[in-house]
């Protein structure tokens, strides 16, 4: 299953898309690689896509034998937005027991959390094509259906309420990032106001399935196998890093690739003529070689 990324708003599964990237994978891994098209912001706010996302991953799990898939070896995959999706599929999928369990996740520089947008790789990669810290954001307020005048705010923190802030400290603080990506120029701050209205507007951000590093321990506990892609020059980088601590504390064996020159959206460009990159192609090869050894 493959899910595209476009900040929930663009991106298809067409050949000017994704169709290029899902048929090298196809091909290298001699698998059938089923890419969803679904539904897309602002005209369909959030649970739209996730709901696609998970149906049609139930929907194919079911027929898989009908499509010559063996029902037990299907792995769920997708870029930016689309890890945001894999990795709430994969989470609403851990207490189902009429399905046969997804048997590894690849998160490509996912999307998995909407409460700090102060981490080190949000300050530090805030003005780096091809994902602004502002842009990020909102892409996920139209998602949501945010209030766009709360931006800012939004931005600073004022939609997480004190007890929230403390109770996701401990996923989320900053001591959860290793210190070899805070040398480039990071500040820590500490999130300290809070807004009632704005919280209102936006606590939906707080929803496993639109923030999936803030599930339970006892989920993550029960989460198949995982690859993980990071950019260094990326604001999503940390989004990943953490939730790769979080498997990884859960005892979910973890592959994780970084490209230290890569930066987001790399591997749509990893055989794009002129505007082809070497590490988008060495992503897209370390993700197929992990897929042929799951």
């Amino acid at each position: 299953m493959f899910f595209h990324g476009g900040g929930w708003m663009f991106g298809s599964i067409g050949k000017d898309s994704y169709d290029g990237l899902c048929r090298f994978i196809s091909k290298g891994t001699e698998s059938v690689v089923v890419s969803v098209g679904y539904r897309l912001a602002p005209e369909h706010r959030y649970p739209a896509a996730f709901d696609d996302c998970l149906n049609t991953t139930i929907h194919f799990l079911k027929m898989a034998k009908e499509y010559g898939v063996d029902p037990s070896s299907v792995i769920i995959s997708g870029d930016s937005a689309g890890g945001n999706l894999t990795a709430a599929v994969c989470q609403a999928l851990v207490d189902r027991t009429d399905l046969p369990q997804p048997v590894a996740q690849v998160l490509i520089y996912p999307a998995v959390q909407a409460v700090d947008f102060h981490l080190p790789s949000y300050t530090q990669n805030s003005a780096v094509p091809i994902l602004y810290r502002e842009r990020a954001v909102f892409y996920m307020m139209n998602y949501l259906e945010g209030n766009l005048q709360m931006m800012e705010e939004f931005l600073e923190g004022d939609h997480v309420p004190v007890d929230l802030k403390m109770k996701f400290r401990k996923w989320l603080g900053p001591d959860n990032i290793p210190d070899e990506f805070k040398v480039r120029g990071y500040k820590p701050r500490v999130m300290a106001s809070h807004t009632d209205d704005v919280y209102e507007t936006h606590k939906q951000v707080f929803e496993t399935h639109f923030s999936p590093l803030l599930a339970e321990d006892s989920v993550f506990r029960l989460l198949p196998k995982a690859y993980i892609l990071t950019c260094e020059f990326d604001v999503l980088r940390d989004d990943g890093i953490l939730y790769k601590k979080r498997l990884e504390d859960n005892g979910v064996p973890v592959t994780w690739l970084h490209l230290k020159d890569g930066f987001h959206g790399i591997i749509s460009f990893f055989d794009n003529g002129k505007l082809s990159f070497k590490s988008g192609k060495l992503a897209v090869d370390d993700i197929v070689k992990f897929i042929n050894e799951v």
